[in-house]
């Protein structure tokens, strides 16, 4: 990791923490600190799981998806990971050809801010 991408890894890191410690109030005091709890726990998890990254692209993949999740959060000021929806035709059934398609074409249609969701 070079120097300049441990200093973005570290500042988005830190703006996640901010965030958390200035997230806007959404109704009762009990949700806001879930939510709180939430953003924090989330981030601590997935920094820890990608602390071992070393190859350049997943790292810029990685530092894409936590920019993206932060734009989408303040912007609907929900910080849970938006729904995802299945692509046309996107039920098949358990084995054959289709099943790999279809299981291709949701990889496809995954957004780039839930990318490592499913991992945790």
């Amino acid at each position: 990791m070079t120097a300049s991408t441990r200093r973005t890894v570290l500042s988005l890191y830190m703006r996640v923490f901010r965030i958390a410690r200035t997230w806007p109030q959404s109704g009762a005091a009990s949700d806001t600190e879930t939510e709180r709890k939430y953003i924090l726990q989330e981030a601590r998890t997935l920094f820890r799981q990608n602390q071992q990254l070393t190859d350049s692209e997943s790292i810029k993949r990685c530092i894409e998806e936590c920019e993206a999740r932060i734009e989408i959060g303040l912007h609907y000021r929900n910080p849970y990971p938006r729904a995802t929806y299945l692509p046309p035709l996107g039920l098949a059934t358990q084995k054959g050809r289709k099943l790999r398609a279809q299981q291709r074409l949701r990889k496809q249609a995954k957004p780039i801010y839930l990318q490592s969701h499913d991992e945790t």
